[in-house]
């Protein structure tokens, strides 16, 4: 089912005294669902000592969430340098902070070696001789290339930018020996929004194959495995959930299997970030205007700035009006936002309760990929953020972006490069 289990009834309970409070549009996302999720992943991998969730800080990237993760042992993947100082920002460091580097600078690569470094995770072989300083601890991204299936969102492994080719994995790992790295992790992601748990299972195999082939060939030891995130969730409610603890069970015995084989098993890390939060989040809206020609149209006051999904990829988010869940008299109508763009839209064709203006709107599973995608395009001023704590009060976990916001990047010192 979109959100999780109990939100919706402890939303329910206080969405109009948040409307009251903060006003629309705003993201609001639920404490208690966060924790129970969290603790439900750790009691499916419980069956190996040493797993470990890296949260994907793209997904969510708000210090409050963060410091939720953090609590249950989490530790953070971050994709840029601001992410890493946002981590840091929270006083996490060092192996806590795995740096998953995709085209990287030599700006980003210092960012991720200063105060108390990180994991390094590289993204190709000629990565390694930029590396400022090669880390005792180092990880390579593994691309399959032809030997896996990708899905929609991120595309076939051969044309993913993403990763170390098949051919080239052993060298990058080698000329990394040699730039002095001693200890070693392997990690691939290679689809988004999966719900079949079996092709994570068989992504754990695939780099447990690898690993083997590597450690044999180069004569070392992995400390750990990561699968990645790509955990799906059940936007639509037909759906069904993932099932997490198959997936547990399944990689418990490989590994089982491996250090059997082997005499040692690397640890099993993986960096979810929609399966944590997504459905412990929704956009709250207000109905603000109707239009009926060719179709009929229910105008909101948030727009494809807080939440890019349904215009970007087509993607389905269920809706539900407060107050009007039983509500007899229903129409098909397209929700938009008010964007000098035609895919502005939170539902196309969408069977929905009638509505009247003043109507709560009710967009679910936003709590990733939401209001981390936003964007200012028409000048469109992302919303608040809040949080529905486990005691049942709310709080602002960030402010709305104002025109002062907008307009701060053109406040600067006049600079001209005299160059002709």
């Amino acid at each position: 089912m979109p959100m999780s289990g109990g939100f919706q009834t402890r939303l329910s309970s206080v969405v109009e005294k948040a409307v009251k409070h903060f006003g629309t549009p705003f993201h609001i996302y639920d404490e208690t669902g966060i924790i129970e999720t969290a603790q439900y992943l750790k009691r499916a991998f419980s069956g190996r000592e040493g797993f470990k969730e890296f949260f994907a800080v793209k997904a969510l990237p708000n210090p409050s969430i963060m410091k939720i993760m953090q609590e249950q042992g989490f530790g953070f993947d971050c994709s840029s340098s601001p992410e890493v100082m946002l981590a840091r920002s929270i006083g996490s460091s060092g192996e806590d902070i795995m740096f998953t580097s995709n085209n990287t600078s030599t700006e980003q690569f210092e960012t991720a070696d200063a105060d108390g470094g990180s994991i390094l995770n590289l993204d190709d072989i000629s990565l390694v001789s930029k590396v400022p300083i090669m880390p005792e601890l180092i990880c390579f991204r593994y691309n399959p290339g032809p030997r896996r299936r990708g899905n929609k969102i991120i595309g076939n492994p051969v044309e993913a930018k993403y990763g170390v080719s098949h051919e080239n994995i052993s060298d990058a790992y080698r000329e990394a020996i040699k730039r002095g790295a001693k200890r070693f992790g392997m990690h691939t992601m290679l689809a988004s929004n999966e719900l079949n748990y079996e092709y994570m299972s068989e992504t754990t195999l695939m780099l447990l194959s690898m690993v083997e082939n590597v450690s044999n060939a180069l004569n070392i030891k992995f400390e750990f495995i990561n699968i990645g995130g790509g955990f799906g969730i059940p936007y639509r409610p037909e759906q069904k959930v993932m099932n997490i603890e198959a997936l547990g069970n399944e990689t418990t015995e490989m590994l089982n299997q491996f250090e059997r084989k082997n005499g040692w098993a690397p640890k099993l890390f993986m960096e979810s970030g929609r399966y944590m939060t997504g459905p412990h989040g929704v956009l709250v809206t207000t109905v603000i205007n109707h239009k009926d020609i060719y179709r009929k149209y229910v105008g909101v006051d948030a727009s494809m700035s807080s939440l890019m999904r349904p215009g970007m990829y087509e993607a389905y988010h269920h809706i539900h009006i407060h107050g009007k869940e039983s509500y007899s008299e229903y129409e098909t109508v397209d929700v938009v936002g008010s964007l000098c763009e035609n895919i502005d839209k939170f539902a196309v064709q969408r069977t929905l309760p009638v509505t009247a203006v003043g109507d709560i709107l009710v967009i679910h599973d936003t709590g990733a990929h939401g209001h981390a995608m936003g964007f200012n395009y028409n000048a469109n001023l992302r919303p608040k953020e809040l949080l529905l704590k486990t005691d049942g009060s709310i709080e602002l976990i960030r402010r709305a972006e104002t025109v002062t916001d907008y307009f701060a990047t053109l406040n600067f010192d006049k600079d001209i490069c005299l160059c002709s």
